[in-house]
């Protein structure tokens, strides 16, 4: 139940779409001066060395962040994914690109005084580091971190104080049962908090579960007559037989995506530039591609 290890992925090209998709919501979430309450169900360690032995087990972040750093990666980049890289450069500022923020760090950067940061996490080695890295942060009060089931969690902190706010969802998917779980969890909590914004992260894979996913966000979205966005980034072939890490695809998972309910207007156009550089420079056979759907 617990092989499942981030620091295996962590800069991976999943990351890359994931993490410029979050960063492009939150700088138009916090826009307004209303505070905002964000949510992250699987939160991980939270940060990363992608020079430690998972990382180079894997190699996976050679592949994702790892060529938007290379000379090859220099081109002329879309905000959003400039934005990114800006990111990451910010913690590491002796320029050796070794460590890696995850979600919880990204989010934690990008927040308010006013804002709150509510992370879970279950896994007992990941939650142990959470916990360690976070209290480096001497955020206080703003983050909250909790050793508990994320998809149970967010149930009690729906709707937030200030009805405003962002659910990250980003699970292993390790599990089977995760496809039905994030369905039930957003189902659930559309009912507390409909105009929520909810990022949900899921892997393309060789698994029915997996391509029936986003038909299921998309179908619950419209019953429930909210805005969705889903895009998705191919960087190679699914072929069968790829080396496995750490009892998940690893460095052979070809592609990922994100559906957002309720999504910024500004999402769309800033995913539109930033999805074709991604191809050109993350992908890894003629079959790389993008996709970028709405309910427009």
């Amino acid at each position: 139940m617990f092989s499942y290890r981030h620091g295996f992925h962590a800069g991976n090209h999943a990351d890359v779409l994931k993490h410029t998709t979050l960063i492009a919501l939150l700088r138009h979430l916090t826009q307004k001066d209303t505070a905002i309450t964000v949510l992250d169900t699987h939160a991980g360690a939270g940060l990363y060395r992608l020079d430690s032995r998972h990382a180079l087990t894997s190699g996976e972040a050679s592949q994702g962040i790892g060529r938007l750093t290379s000379p090859s990666g220099s081109e002329l980049l879309a905000p959003a994914l400039r934005d990114y890289l800006d990111m990451v450069a910010s913690f590491n500022q002796t320029g050796d690109w070794r460590t890696y923020p995850g979600s919880p760090f990204i989010m934690q950067r990008l927040l308010r005084p006013q804002d709150k940061l509510v992370l879970f996490e279950l896994h007992p080695t990941d939650a142990k580091a959470l916990l360690s890295n976070v209290d480096q942060l001497r955020a206080g009060r703003q983050v909250d971190t909790r050793i508990e089931d994320g998809f149970e969690g967010v149930r009690a902190l729906l709707p937030p104080p200030s009805r405003r706010g962002l659910v990250l969802c980003d699970p292993s998917y390790e599990i089977k049962t995760d496809y039905a779980r994030v369905l039930a969890m957003l189902t659930d909590a559309l009912k507390r908090f409909a105009t929520g914004t909810y990022a949900i992260w899921h892997p393309l894979i060789a698994r029915p579960e997996a391509h029936e996913l986003p038909r299921r966000l998309k179908s619950l979205a419209t019953k429930n007559r909210r805005p969705w966005l889903n895009a998705s980034l191919t960087v190679k072939s699914n072929r069968s037989g790829t080396p496995q890490v750490d009892g998940h695809q690893g460095a052979g998972l070809p592609a990922s995506g994100i559906f957002v309910l309720n999504p910024p207007h500004t999402l769309k156009a800033a995913l539109q530039e930033a999805l074709p550089q991604m191809v050109r420079l993350l992908g890894q056979d003629r079959h790389a591609g993008f996709t970028l759907d709405t309910s427009d």
